[in-house]
């Protein structure tokens, strides 16, 4: 047989077709850095897709076409990489702000809060730079797990302009409508002014430098997650459920917000909260109080990940009611659960980064 030109491995290749640009690879210009030295064959193949999933795929449609139709003992060496794209220009609301990340849940009573807080001082504790806008406007609570009820925030001139200051502690920048009321008053308004609210919180105080900003929702999918969405290019949202199908019911319909071709947003993953219920005295021990694996279940479903699983246990309640984060804790259940939520959810915001376009601020009618 004569030995192969890259000219019959090109003509070869116009048989595989790009599965969502729907021509061939070849007119699309999607062949990289082909050589051809007798049975060995070396080629880079661009996928419109970045998934590793669809990758495979357009890796093995090569190899077979190509076996197929010039020999089946062909040495094949095909990497499929994403397509480089153009990033579209996006005006930056808060440059300084690397990530933005909201926490939310499909109903009230998951620990949604307990979450956010402990994923933004495990954050700050990995040496990251945070902040946290507590943006459950009608039942704040992040002042108090952070240990600052008895703290207000100051203004800070900057370049002329009068801004908040934010409360710190733990590391993190926190803001919440929690330092303008008092403990015991109840916070009665329509949704225009919890979303003006919200907009003051984020837009009028001076955050800095920050690697990650983390945004504390209400329950629901309301007026203030559509004020969120509109106001900045959030880099992906994070889910909070129990394995209570109840729970599940309605952490699906909070993803299928970010979800919607009006908004956009990247689920970065769920989290299960009280996953399982240890007693101090026997941590061996794990009683399924809601339910097993009823998160993970439901990640599959969606086709998001699960990223992490938080049992339910004395300590991590005690150390929100007394304001110090239980992933601050010393070589506890607990707190290595969070450890690992954190790394996970760094993990995740990484590969949104490396794989997606940048989150434009959405216009929602």
């Amino acid at each position: 047989m004569n030995e192969i030109t890259k000219e019959q491995v090109l003509e070869e290749l116009k048989k595989v077709p790009e599965p969502e640009l729907k021509k061939d690879i070849v007119e699309l210009n999607l062949v990289k850095d082909l050589t051809v030295k007798g049975k060995d064959i070396t080629l880079t193949v661009l996928a419109n897709n970045p998934a590793m999933h669809y990758r495979k795929r357009m890796q093995e449609a090569v190899e077979f076409t190509l076996k197929r139709s010039l020999g089946a003992d062909l040495n094949i060496s095909c990497t499929v990489e994403p397509l480089p794209r153009e990033k579209p220009e996006v005006k930056k609301v808060l440059p300084n702000i690397r990530n933005i990340v909201a926490v939310a849940s499909g109903k009230g009573g998951v620990g949604k809060s307990t979450i956010t807080a402990n994923l933004a001082v495990g954050m700050a504790k990995k040496g990251h730079k945070v902040g946290l806008i507590d943006a459950d406007i009608y039942g704040p609570s992040a002042h108090i797990m952070l240990d600052c009820v008895n703290e207000r925030p100051t203004t800070i001139d900057i370049d002329g302009k009068n801004l908040i200051k934010p409360v710190e502690n733990y590391g993190v920048k926190l803001m919440s409508i929690g330092f303008f009321s008092e403990m015991n008053q109840a916070i009665v308004w329509r949704g225009p002014m919890a979303s003006k609210a919200l907009r003051q919180m984020v837009m009028d105080t001076h955050w800095g430098d920050l690697d990650y900003l983390f945004v504390d929702l209400p329950p629901g999918t309301g007026d203030v997650h559509l004020t969120l969405v509109q106001m900045l290019p959030l880099t992906g949202a994070l889910i909070v459920t129990t394995p209570q199908e109840i729970s599940l019911a309605d952490a699906k319909k909070g993803a299928a917000m970010f979800q919607l071709d009006s908004v956009k947003v990247p689920v970065l993953g769920l989290i299960e909260n009280m996953s399982w219920f240890t007693p101090a005295e026997l941590p061996q021990n794990k009683y399924y109080i809601f339910g097993k694996d009823g998160g993970k279940g439901l990640a599959e479903k969606l086709g998001i990940k699960l990223l992490g699983q938080i049992p339910l246990v004395q300590s991590l309640r005690e150390s929100a009611d007394v304001g110090r984060p239980a992933v601050l804790q010393n070589n506890t259940l607990v707190s290595a659960c969070f450890d690992e939520l954190c790394y996970a959810t760094e993990e995740a915001v990484n590969f949104r980064n490396d794989t997606m376009p940048e989150t434009q601020i959405v216009k929602v009618k």
